[in-house]
């Protein structure tokens, strides 16, 4: 822990007009008012508000940030009072503490719903000052450095999970990339301890064979760029192990196939000095093509600038590398954070600084999460777009008349519609890419000019939230399609609660709603039966409630969970444009789409109704030029909370003993139930086999394939789709 002094000393190194006085006030008080409380690992409480502080004294930051994270427990773990503070401290430290507390007293129902909340105030105190985000990632970073004394593993996995999911992104949104990945490697030991272990193995190996090469590639590097009279310093880096998972989650690719394990920076003076040397390595050695990324003339939405290659360099090795300045890599590794600076006999945030650098407002991506709180929508829709809008990387397209629009990568036509304006997507009906009239379901790529063709009235169809990736767009959707989804959810309500009490041999018509509708503080019966047909609750529970003394069976029971692809249930799951009555439903069996895929349906000449494939279906390209057969369709909320769905992995492992036995093992412990196992093209050293899986969703399926490409014995994994 470090000592007052100390942590004075520390800011006083860069900020010779720090207020010694106001920052031994804080530490005092700290220490006071946390008394004689403990964390898990038995150390004072005080200690923790400490090592905060030191995390952002090594960022630089200004003395009432670093006097915010001295007190930012203070109002919700100790007696003081956001008055009390303000009284000590002044108003603009108040108001930053405020903004840091976790808000944990919430008394909210739901661990979801309660960390939805605070994500939702959190991100309207961030949109006002980013040190109040500074604060909370610091916090969180000693929190996860000391997450193992935590003695219960369920609340170890609950704390890394949203560490994951909320709070690396946050750092990655503002560009602090070292809290990030230390955030993000924290949270891979709690979360996935099985596979970090074996890339770490993989890793180690991979030391053993290619050391010689990474240094021998440096110098290599250095001597070129010293002969053509540019100064610079190179140095190989190695991805980071959640790096690499993140990875082999995203692509199906093994771990022998990542071309980038290793990367080369070099950093040189001046950014005419980046071109320059990219030129000197371009004509070395030759380029890999599509893999030049300028992200200096247009830089990424987090301020992040450098230029980006990959030549084919020593013996044939593929080699990344990132060039760029001191600064660049300072903003690189620190983002906003970098920008604080002593000027004009002050010290803090230098706005022109920031500016001069090429960067832009550092909370602009907040700014969107803003927006999509404006347009309403529930807790758990916020955490959704939040994370929508956090972890995308993004693409570049231009209006008609030049203007450029950055927007995730894999957007939409929707996507640009609602970036440009929220009353420009509302009223939109079809789109032009590069003069063309393409369907609103294409892929942007970066260049693409898109002219948005509108209506005369807003007409938002439930099924074009399928067609967005951002959260503004989905949010602005949402917020149309909630005017008209009511009876939709009624009559599904109804249907489900109607099959329910007929499975149990009663009627509906012979007993009183009135305990179901005391019970989920239902005003009516529509309203009750909208909140069985979102999912809120299930039709057993309405049929328990009004039926104490009723024992439902087991297969009722199950229910809650059923598979999709029991035909007499598939409306459950699946609704949009195509979905007329009296039309059959049924899944493909070629791509076996699982919720959370995106879905298109397409209506079959010979009469078996409309067949349900994921977009990427091989089998949808004997369709390419039958626009009318094509139906845009999403999942329920029925189908994202209680549904199965039975999927097929083809992977090829080594024909060695006890390998078939890990493969089965990994998938259980993620948590996959196998169904049907066919091993087929079975060689000496390889086979393949086909893995027929129950899994909730496609993360699920997802993280199941990662797993299996983390193991060594496993050299391909990919989904069967087609």
């Amino acid at each position: 822990m470090l000592r007052q002094f100390e942590l004075i000393e520390k800011v006083r190194s860069y900020d010779p007009t720090a207020d010694e006085a106001l920052l031994n006030r804080a530490y005092v008080y700290a220490m006071r008012a946390h008394g004689a409380q403990k964390r898990a690992s038995g150390d004072p409480y005080f200690a923790h508000p400490i090592e905060v502080a030191g995390i952002l004294t090594d960022y630089r930051l200004d003395t009432e940030t670093i006097v915010t994270a001295l007190l930012h427990d203070v109002i919700e773990d100790t007696d003081t009072t956001r008055e009390k503070v303000e009284e000590l401290f002044g108003a603009e430290i108040a108001e930053l503490v405020e903004g840091v507390t976790k808000l944990s007293k919430l008394e909210l129902s739901q661990e979801h719903l309660r960390q939805a909340e605070n994500l939702r105030k959190f991100i309207l105190a961030i949109s006002k000052d980013v040190r109040v985000l500074l604060v909370k990632l610091a916090d969180r970073l000693h929190n996860m450095r000391t997450l193992h004394f935590i003695k219960q593993p369920a609340k170890r996995e609950r704390i890394a999970r949203e560490t994951l999911d909320i709070y690396a992104p946050l750092a990655r949104s503002i560009g602090v990339h070292r809290i990030c990945e230390e955030l993000e490697e924290l949270a891979f030991i709690h979360l996935n301890p099985m596979a970090r272990d074996a890339i770490i193995r993989r890793l180690e190996v991979l030391r053993q064979e290619q050391g010689a090469a990474v240094a021998t590639v440096s110098q290599e590097i250095t001597s070129r760029l010293d002969a053509a009279g540019i100064p610079a310093r190179v140095f190989g880096r190695e991805k980071h192990p959640y790096s690499i998972w993140r990875k082999l989650q995203r692509k199906s690719i093994g771990f022998s196939q990542l071309s980038d394990i290793y990367a080369f920076r070099v950093i040189v003076d001046t950014e005419e000095d980046c071109y320059r040397a990219l030129g000197v390595v371009h004509r070395a050695w030759s380029s890999v093509p599509e893999r030049f990324k300028d992200f200096i003339s247009t830089p990424k939405r987090n301020n992040y600038r450098s230029l980006h290659t990959t030549v084919v360099g020593y013996r044939g090795m593929r080699v990344e590398m990132q060039i760029r300045t001191e600064a660049m890599d300072r903003v690189a590794e620190e983002g906003v954070a970098a920008h604080w600076r002593y000027k004009n006999q002050s010290y803090g945030f230098d706005a022109e600084h920031q500016q001069a650098a090429g960067g832009r407002d550092p909370l602009i991506n907040l700014r969107h999460l803003v927006q999509v709180l404006e347009h309403g929508g529930d807790a758990e829709d916020l955490v959704e777009h939040a994370k929508l809008e956090m972890y995308l990387d993004q693409v570049f397209v231009f209006t008609p008349k030049g203007q450029l629009v950055s927007l995730p990568r894999g957007a939409m036509p929707l996507d640009f519609a609602y970036a440009v304006h929220t009353d420009i997507g509302d009223t939109t009906i079809g789109a032009k890419i590069n003069g063309e009239l393409r369907p609103l379901r294409t892929t942007l790529q970066n260049g693409d000019v898109v002219e948005v063709i509108r209506g005369g009235k807003p007409v938002v169809p439930p099924d074009w939230r399928s067609l967005t990736v951002t959260g503004r767009a989905r949010s602005a959707i949402r917020r149309h399609i909630r005017q008209t989804e009511r009876d939709e959810f009624i009559r599904l309500g109804h249907a489900t609660v109607d099959q329910a009490f007929a499975a149990a041999g009663k009627s509906r018509k012979d007993v009183s709603l009135r305990p179901a509708l005391d019970r989920f503080a239902a005003a009516s019966e529509d309203d009750l039966f909208e909140t069985v047909g979102r999912g809120r609750a299930t039709p057993t529970q309405v049929l328990e409630i009004v039926f104490p003394g009723l024992k439902a069976d087991e297969r009722e029971a199950a229910a809650a969970r059923r598979h999709i692809q029991d035909g007499k249930t598939a409306r459950l799951y699946v609704r949009g444009g195509g979905l007329t009555p009296g039309v059959a439903l049924h899944f493909g069996e070629c791509c076996s789409p699982v919720p959370g895929d995106r879905i298109v349906g397409i209506l079959e000449n010979d009469g078996r109704g409309l067949t349900v494939h994921t977009i990427d279906c091989e089998v949808l390209a004997e369709y390419e030029d039958r626009e009318e057969l094509w139906r845009d369709l999403q999942w329920t909320p029925e189908a994202e909370r209680n549904a199965l769905a039975r999927a097929r992995l083809t992977a090829t492992i080594k024909n060695a003993p006890g390998v078939l036995g890990q493969v089965c093992t990994i998938i259980g412990e993620a948590g996959g139930n196998i169904v049907n196992l066919r091993m087929h093209h079975r060689q000496s050293d390889f086979f393949d086999v086909d893995i027929d899986i129950d899994v909730t969703d496609a993360r699920h399926l997802t993280h199941i394939a990662a797993a299996l490409r983390a193991n060594p014995s496993v050299e391909e994994v990919e989904r069967a789709k087609g």
